[in-house]
């Protein structure tokens, strides 16, 4: 049973060549931030280009609940009237953030350092994923939590009303601990550090000293060293939301294995902490380039253009680049089926928690299409088939994952059968206009309604 009401199952076709232009979706991590920023500033910040998938909607939702005042202005255009820093009010209704990881941990860590309460929850798949690893950092600042076992939600969480600042190295890497202790930090006298040995994608830290907090990074022999300075008065913002570059990758990654295709994706943010797919694709010769190189909002940004690779080689993936594409393993590994030869993958654990156990969802789809998976705790390697040749005609289980739904949907507009998915309806939490965007590419992407 899908975690979005009945299941949807859906069918991706061959595809003839996909041209066009692809207009993705505002990047998510961005605009799950802008809302949560602009709650804790003081009076209006403006949004363009937010991404409206359920779970920046229901992170919207969230900031309501809790005292700020957020409106849609329609086309993706918002407003949130912030009620500052510490200013969040008890929320009267348990906080649903339906599928987003992002969503919970960061506004966990928003509301850690409050004189408040608040209950989570999430849809089956977020319910199942760990919160030790946001939730034990914040109790050093003085919050309590409780939840179910596993440290696993429904949770609830009680502010620390004299919260202390704390220094915390991060174990793992992840982008989502580190943002929860530095919005935490910012309700806590003093100076809160967050110690990074591997460097996760910053947009936190970017949008924080845009909103005028305190913040310093610095790297060090001990790792990357952010320093936040606690309690500053967070000035509104207008923010130009960039496009997502995780949502960029389908449209990409469709068209370097599909025959005869050339489809430019514009205005794609590629933050070196999130561009890693795109490197790893040139290095296993995609015919993917960078157009109209230029910056917006703080961010770097490019037009993409990516044709028909036939010439594909697999590598091995660096390890060190596993943080800045974390999201983008499931449909690098459906490439890695068309190219020639191993693809290897290496210090990737952090995706046997996501959604799904990701590595585990892709593997059993890609086998049943006919391609060669090797797997273990912390990496896996695909075999490749070469150009058209993967067999395809499977139907693959998306285990509530709007990724896996979405790789294997790009899968089959190269295989030589379709490829179908048992549930189609997660795509809509990160990509809504997947369905149509691809279409008007040429794709075939079929829903089973009967």
């Amino acid at each position: 049973m899908s975690a979005h009401g009945t299941p949807i199952p859906m069918t991706s076709h061959r595809a003839k060549p996909l041209t066009g232009v692809a207009e993705v979706p505002g990047d998510k991590s961005i605009s799950h931030r802008s809302l949560i920023l602009g709650a804790m500033a003081v009076g209006e910040t403006k949004i363009s280009g937010l991404l409206e998938g359920e779970d920046v909607l229901d992170t919207a939702k969230a900031m309501q609940a809790f005292g700020a005042e957020v409106v849609n202005h329609g086309g993706g255009n918002w407003s949130v009237f912030g009620v500052g820093v510490g200013g969040f009010a008890e929320p009267e209704n348990v906080i649903d953030c339906g599928n987003s990881g992002t969503g919970v941990r960061l506004i966990m860590g928003v509301m850690a350092t409050s004189p408040i309460a608040a209950t989570f929850t999430g849809d089956a798949s977020l319910n199942k994923r760990p919160m030790a690893r946001v939730t034990d950092p914040l109790e050093l600042f003085g919050t309590k939590t409780v939840g179910r076992s596993g440290g696993r939600l429904p949770m609830t969480l009680v502010g620390s009303a004299e919260p202390t600042p704390v220094r915390y190295v991060v174990p793992v890497p992840s982008a989502q601990v580190k943002s929860a202790v530095l919005l935490a930090g910012l309700n806590a006298p003093g100076k809160t550090v967050v110690i990074e040995k591997e460097a996760t994608r910053d947009h936190s830290e970017r949008m924080l000293a845009g909103f005028g907090a305190e913040i310093t990074v610095e790297d060090t022999e001990e790792g990357r060293v952010i320093t936040l300075t606690g309690r500053p008065e967070l000035k509104p913002q207008v923010i130009a939301v960039p496009r997502d570059p995780s949502s960029a990758a389908f449209p990409v990654c469709a068209a370097l294995i599909t025959p005869g295709s050339d489809v430019l994706v514009p205005g794609i943010g590629l933050n070196p902490t999130r561009a890693g797919l795109f490197a790893t694709l040139r290095d296993m010769g995609a015919d993917l380039t960078y157009e109209n190189e230029r910056e917006e909002g703080g961010e770097p940004v490019a037009d993409l253009r990516a044709k028909f690779s036939p010439n594909m080689k697999g590598i091995d993936v660096p390890p060190e680049r596993a943080a800045s594409m974390i999201d983008e393993y499931p449909v690098l590994s459906v490439v890695a089926s068309f190219a020639t030869g191993k693809t290897m993958m290496t210090g990737v654990k952090e995706l046997r928690v996501k959604e799904s156990d990701r590595i585990d969802a892709m593997a059993r789809g890609l086998r049943a299409n006919g391609v060669t998976v090797d797997e273990g705790d912390d990496w896996w390697s695909v075999e490749g088939l070469g150009p058209e040749g993967v067999p395809g005609g499977a139907t693959c289980e998306s285990y509530l994952d709007h990724r896996i739904a979405m790789s294997f949907m790009v899968m089959g507009m190269g295989a030589q059968r379709p490829v179908s998915v048992d549930d189609g309806t997660p795509i809509a939490t990160s990509f809504p206009i997947f369905e149509r965007l691809m279409g008007d590419l040429g794709a075939q992407l079929v829903r089973d309604t009967a």
